[in-house]
C-alpha cells in the first residue's frame, strides 16, 4: 500500500546509503555498487503502476517470464489485477472438486469385567482359568465423504456398520445439501439399511436473527411395521459473547423436550442440560478446564442423573502431536457399573475404545482406572512420544536449512556489507538524535531467544542488529511494518524455520527502555 511518494523517500534514502561515490575503499565500493544496483532495479519495478502489479501477485517470478505467459504486457494495472482473481477463482474451484473432508469413526468395546468380576469357585474345574477373559463385544464403524458438486451445492455420503455379541447390521444415506443463502440451507437424506427400511429425510437451517438461530428435521422411516415419522426442532439464541442457549423438541421416536445453556470461553467450557422425555428424563452438568499450554491440555467432568440412574465422569484430554489429540475418561455410575473410555483423534479420523471394567462399584476398578492411563501416558511420553516428535521437528528444521542454505549465506553477506555501509549514516544520526535527546538503539538483537526453564537446552541464536536499526530511525522514531524483520536492510535470518522475535533497548529523552518484538509483528519507538 506504499504510495510513490513513500517509495521516493526509500528509495533516495537508501540511494544515499549505497551510493558507490560515498566510499573509498575498494571492497566497500564494491559492495555499495551491488546493493545500489538492488535499491535501482527494485525501484524500476515499484516505480511502474503495471510492474508492480505484476509483481505484487507475481513475485520475481512474473517479471522473468519471457513473453508474458501470464498476463500481456500492454494491460493496465487493473486489468492485471482482475486476470489474477480470475485465475485464482478458477484455482479455488479446482481445489473445491479435489476437497472431499473424509471424516470417520472406528468404535470397539471391550469387555473387561473379568479382571474385578471374577468367582473363583466358578473356574476352579476350567483349564487356563488363572487368566482373566477380556473380549471385544460389540464394534462400530461409520465414514462419510463430501463431494463439492457448485460452490452451494455438496453431495453427502455416508454409511455405517455395527455389531454387539455376534448380532450386527449397517446402513448407507445419501445426502444433497444446497446453501439457498447467506441465512441458511436446506438438506434431503436418502438412507437405507439391512435392519431398517427406506429412510427420506428433511433438513433446514435458517437464521433468524444475527443471534438466533433455527434447525428443524424431518424423517419418515420406513420398516416391516409401518412409517414411523419424526420431528426435531432446536432453537439456539446467542446470550452473550460466549453463551448459546438451546431448546429442542424432539417429536416421534424417543419423544422429549430438551433445554441446555452451554458456555465457551478460552480456558474453560461449562454445560448444564434439563431433558424430559420417554423414556429418559435426566439433567446434566459438565465442566472442562483449558490450559493454555503447547499441548492443549484439558480436563473434564460431569455429572448426569435420571430415571436411568446416576452417572459421574471425568477425564483429561491432550494433543500429542499436530493432528493427534489422546483423551481418557472414567465413567462411575448405577447401575451402570465402571468404565474407562479412550479416544484417539487424528485429523477427522475417530477411533474409540470403551473399556468395562466391572458391573459394580469397586474402589480398585475406579483406582486403576484412574492411574493406570496417567502412569502408561506419562511414560510413553516420555520414552517414546517426546523423543520422536523433536527428532522429527530437527529433520524438518534441517531439511529446510539445506534448502535455503545458499540464499541464506548470499543475504547474510549482504546484511554484513549493508551494516558495514551504513556506519557513517549511522554515526551521522546518532549524533543528530543525541542533540534533540531524541532515539538513540544501545542495542538490539534479532532472532531466536531461550527465555523458558523448560527450553534452557536450546541454543540461542541471535543477530546484532544495532546498526540497522538505528538507521531505520528517522526523526526520533522507528516504525516497522507487520513483516517478517529479516528482510529489512542489514538483517538476516539465522535461525530458518524457528520462531524469531526483535530485541530492542533504546535510550529516548534520555531514558532507558526495552521492548520485545515478535518477527511478523508491527512496532513503533518510542512507545505513545
Amino acid at each position: 500500500q506504499a504510495s510513490q511518494e513513500e517509495l521516493k523517500a526509500a528509495y533516495r534514502r537508501l540511494c544515499m546509503l549505497y551510493h558507490p561515490d560515498k566510499h573509498r575503499d575498494p571492497e566497500l565500493k564494491t559492495q555499495a555498487e551491488r546493493l545500489f544496483n538492488l535499491v535501482h532495479q527494485a525501484y524500476e519495478v515499484l516505480s511502474d503502476p503495471q510492474t508492480r502489479a505484476i509483481y505484487d501477485i507475481y513475485g520475481r517470478r512474473g517479471l522473468e517470464m519471457e513473453g508474458w505467459e501470464v498476463v500481456e504486457r500492454k494491460r493496465t494495472p487493473a486489468e492485471i489485477r482482475e486476470e489474477f482473481e480470475r485465475l485464482q477463482r478458477e484455482r479455488e474451484e479446482r481445489r473445491l472438486q479435489q476437497r472431499t473432508n473424509p471424516k470417520g469413526t472406528i468404535s470397539v468395546g471391550i469387555d473387561a469385567t473379568d479382571l474385578f468380576d471374577r468367582y473363583d469357585e466358578e473356574y476352579e474345574d476350567v483349564p487356563g482359568s488363572s487368566f482373566p477373559q477380556i473380549e471385544i463385544n460389540k464394534m462400530h464403524i461409520s465414514q462419510s465423504i463430501e463431494a463439492p458438486l457448485t460452490a452451494t451445492d455438496t453431495a453427502i455420503l455416508s454409511g455405517n456398520l455395527s455389531t454387539q455379541n455376534g448380532n450386527g447390521g449397517g446402513s448407507i444415506n445419501l445426502a444433497l445439501r444446497r446453501v439457498t443463502s447467506a441465512k441458511g440451507w436446506g438438506e434431503l437424506e436418502f438412507g437405507a439399511g439391512d435392519l431398517q427400511g427406506p429412510l427420506f429425510g428433511l433438513k433446514i437451517f435458517r437464521n433468524l436473527t444475527p443471534r438466533c438461530f433455527i434447525t428443524t428435521n424431518c424423517a419418515l422411516q420406513f420398516s416391516s411395521r409401518g412409517i414411523r415419522p419424526g420431528l426435531t426442532t432446536v432453537l439456539a439464541r446467542n446470550l452473550d459473547k460466549n453463551t448459546m442457549g438451546y431448546l429442542q423438541w424432539r417429536w416421534g421416536i424417543q419423544s422429549a423436550m430438551n433445554t441446555s445453556i452451554v458456555r465457551d470461553t478460552k480456558t474453560s467450557h461449562f454445560t448444564v442440560a434439563l431433558q424430559l422425555g420417554i423414556p429418559h428424563s435426566f439433567m446434566m452438568v459438565s465442566y472442562q478446564h483449558k490450559f493454555q499450554d503447547e499441548d492443549q491440555t484439558r480436563v473434564k467432568g460431569s455429572v448426569k442423573a435420571g430415571f436411568f440412574g446416576t452417572i459421574v465422569e471425568y477425564g483429561a484430554e491432550r494433543k500429542i502431536s499436530r493432528h493427534s489429540v489422546l483423551g481418557a475418561t472414567v465413567s462411575i455410575g448405577v447401575p451402570q457399573g465402571v468404565s474407562l473410555k479412550i479416544k484417539l483423534n487424528r485429523a477427522s479420523q475417530t477411533y474409540f475404545f470403551p473399556v468395562h471394567l466391572t458391573d459394580q462399584l469397586l474402589p480398585s476398578a475406579v483406582f486403576y482406572a484412574t492411574v493406570g492411563p496417567l502412569v502408561i501416558y506419562f511414560a510413553m511420553h516420555r520414552l517414546i512420544i517426546k523423543p520422536y516428535l523433536r527428532a522429527q521437528k530437527e529433520r524438518e528444521l534441517e531439511k529446510q536449512r539445506e534448502s535455503t542454505a545458499s540464499d541464506i549465506l548470499q543475504k547474510k553477506q549482504e546484511a554484513e556489507a549493508a551494516v558495514r555501509l551504513m556506519q557513517e549514516s549511522v554515526r551521522r544520526i546518532i549524533e543528530a538524535e543525541e542533540a534533540r535527546m531524541g532515539l538513540i538503539v544501545v542495542n538490539a538483537w534479532y532472532g531466536k531467544f531461550v527465555n523458558d526453564n523448560s527450553k534452557k537446552n536450546e541454543k540461542v541464536k541471535v543477530i546484532d542488529v544495532t546498526v540497522p536499526l538505528q538507521c531505520l530511525v528517522k526523526d526520533s522514531k522507528l516504525i516497522l511494518t507487520e513483516a517478517s524483520k529479516a528482510g529489512l536492510p542489514g538483517f538476516y535470518d539465522p535461525c530458518v524455520g524457528e520462531e524469531k522475535s526483535l530485541k530492542v533497548l533504546y535510550q529516548f529523552r534520555g531514558v532507558l527502555h526495552q521492548v520485545m518484538s515478535a518477527d511478523n509483528e508491527a512496532l513503533r519507538i518510542p512507545k505513545q
